[in-house]
């Protein structure tokens, strides 16, 4: 019985230890894509909040969201 229940521990240690742990594993790049979204977003953003005010021109607005979408690339 000691023989059989030593055998079951090491097999499932094995089985354990080859398969890598379920987890949500983030890569670079994959950081870096969401990232981008979420810049992307924010300066889709504040350019749709500038053209709503109306107390800039169009192509200051593309401006403003230029600067933002810059200030994402920097903090790399």
């Amino acid at each position: 019985m000691g023989v059989i229940a030593v055998l079951t521990i090491v097999a499932s240690t094995l089985t354990l230890s080859t398969y890598p742990q379920i987890a949500y594993a983030q890569t670079q790049g994959m950081d870096r894509r969401g990232d981008r979204r979420d810049t992307r977003q924010v300066s889709r953003s504040t350019k749709h909040a500038c053209n709503a005010a109306g107390g800039s021109s169009r192509s200051e607005c593309r401006q403003t969201k230029r600067d933002v979408k810059q200030e994402g690339r920097r903090k790399r």
